[in-house]
């Protein structure tokens, strides 16, 4: 049922994986370097959500629309909404660590764990949000492998995004948080198997979206989550020094 993809639409998943990641490390610097709390607060609040709804979000839900079916199929607007919720907070949480106080190593690993697992929570309540004729089943070893790959890739990623400060490395930092943003997604894809029912769930009580309107709501949001965060990035590198 699911044994095919649109390759233009995976090749727009990661794209938009690393614009997404891309617009959030770019305020990375700007956590640590923050002396207004406020200014810190906004800058964890507007990466989390490039990375959490821009890089991982969108990606994975471009990445479904990428999966070719035969079924009819819709997705639970209360689930898909938990599941940017999932990624948001997870990332905000990390790089919050990440970028408080002066940066160590100590912080890089939980801060890794936790996106990498905030990756994996987001991509699998986004699975449990898909309302089809059929039931799914995973293979644990292949998901605990799509799990690693998106912690060891996202420990990559920040180590580069925190010691490397020019824009080509932030560059090479989203190229690789793209690679593991879609790694994860596609590897724990091939982690599930499906079985047709005939029987399509009832969505709950906040309705269902179907494939095509959730399209559009997903490209509509990525583009307008990485450019106000572009746009709050350009805000934080031009705005006057606090005397001190």
């Amino acid at each position: 049922m699911f044994d095919q993809y649109s390759i233009p639409l995976v090749i727009l998943s990661y794209c938009i994986s690393v614009f997404g990641s891309f617009a959030a490390l770019q305020l990375v610097s700007g956590i640590s370097e923050a002396v207004v709390k406020a200014d810190r607060l906004r800058a964890i609040l507007f990466a989390g959500l490039a990375m959490g709804g821009g890089a991982i979000w969108s990606m994975h839900f471009v990445g479904m629309m990428a999966m070719k079916s035969h079924m009819p199929m819709s997705y639970d607007v209360l689930k898909t909404f938990i599941s940017v919720v999932v990624a948001v907070v997870a990332c905000s949480g990390g790089l919050a660590i990440a970028g408080t106080g002066r940066f160590t190593i100590d912080k890089l690993l939980p801060t890794s764990i936790l996106m990498g697992v905030g990756v994996a929570g987001m991509h699998y309540m986004g699975m449990e949000a898909m309302l089809m004729p059929a039931t799914i089943e995973y293979n644990l070893n292949i998901l605990i492998i799509s799990v690693v790959i998106a912690v060891v890739a996202a420990f990559a990623a920040l180590w580069m995004a925190f010691h490397l400060h020019g824009v080509w490395q932030k560059l090479g930092s989203a190229l690789i948080m793209g690679v593991a943003v879609c790694g994860m997604h596609y590897i724990g894809m091939s982690a599930a198997s499906y079985r047709y029912t005939g029987v399509m769930p009832e969505a709950g009580f906040a309705g269902a979206l179907s494939s095509e309107h959730l399209s559009i709501a997903t490209l509509a949001i990525s583009i307008a989550i990485i450019g106000l965060t572009l746009r709050v990035n350009h805000w934080y590198r031009n705005r006057p020094a606090i005397p001190l």
